[in-house]
């Protein structure tokens, strides 16, 4: 096997054997790095501390997204085509900053007889908004409001 040290040194090719001495004596782990290459690449590194920096990463990774932040944008069944216009240049700021977009249509009253008002918004809305983000799942419907969800391109 290729034999890598903990300070990114190479030692070359070398038994098994000896790289689990190596391993050994230096009181570290064999990490298999690349079996599917020929010969495979193996590392020698303190596994704990491996960890602790890939835990690191993710954090760091994750405070950086900004998608588990949900903004949400209500719309009504009777909208006006300008309040319609004003809501889709926000939910274009928001998924432009990289922020999750929530729509949802709230019906009052008698207007949960005729939800396709509703759903017809919902898509003029999503149609806006096509080139700065895609639809997560479809529009769904709970009590008295349609729901839809956009992720940032």
């Amino acid at each position: 096997m290729r034999l890598i040290g903990d300070d990114g040194t190479q030692h070359g090719i070398v038994p098994i054997e000896s790289a689990m001495t190596m391993a050994r004596d230096g009181n570290l782990d064999l990490m298999l790095v690349s079996e599917t290459s020929d010969p495979p690449v193996c590392k020698l590194v303190n596994f704990g501390q491996f960890k602790y920096q890939q835990r690191k990463k993710e954090k760091q990774a994750q405070k950086k997204s900004k998608s588990h932040v949900i903004k949400e944008l209500k719309l009504s069944a009777k909208i006006s085509e300008h309040d319609l216009m004003v809501r889709v240049n926000h939910g274009r700021e928001f998924l432009e900053k990289g922020f999750k977009v929530k729509v949802s249509v709230s019906f009052r009253g008698r207007e949960i007889i005729h939800p396709e008002l509703g759903r017809q918004n919902v898509d003029k809305f999503v149609d806006l908004l096509r080139e700065n983000g895609t639809l997560e799942g479809q529009v769904s419907q709970s009590g008295r409001s349609l729901i839809a969800f956009l992720n940032p391109k």
